[in-house]
């Protein structure tokens, strides 16, 4: 079922309307509500992706006290929480989705812009090769 992302955002979109998950669009102030309703969501969401890194990193740290070798640990635990990472990589997509949708902008597009403005940074990150 590969979709680019133009069809994930237009998915997202219908599959919104339907659930009735749209923002508000009423008045200010109920899209402010609803804004800001989902930006919390889209937090919380994003708080659960770093709950599942914490139990992966505590499944390493637990099976090397049992003797496993660190790599082969590791390993593991990414295995373990690989499943209930996706599930709220796919959440946090969702409410992204939401945002895009709402300010009628282009996913991709702004993507890729946006790379590319990082790439032509003069004072970008340096990392050691």
């Amino acid at each position: 079922m590969g979709m680019n992302m133009k069809e994930i955002q237009s998915f997202s979109k219908q599959f919104q309307q339907e659930m009735g998950w749209i923002i508000n669009e009423e008045s200010f102030e109920k899209s402010r509500a609803s804004l800001l309703n989902n930006y919390m969501l889209l937090s919380t969401e994003i708080a659960e992706v770093a709950e599942e890194m914490r139990r992966m990193f505590n499944l390493t740290y637990r099976s090397i006290q049992d003797g496993v070798e660190e790599g082969e640990a590791f390993s593991q635990a990414k295995a373990k929480v690989k499943e209930e990472i996706g599930k709220e990589l796919a959440d946090c997509m969702a409410y992204l989705m939401k945002f895009y949708n709402y300010f009628d902008l282009d996913a991709e597009e702004t993507f890729y812009q946006k790379m590319d403005e990082v790439k032509n940074r003069t004072n970008k990150d340096v990392t050691k090769k």
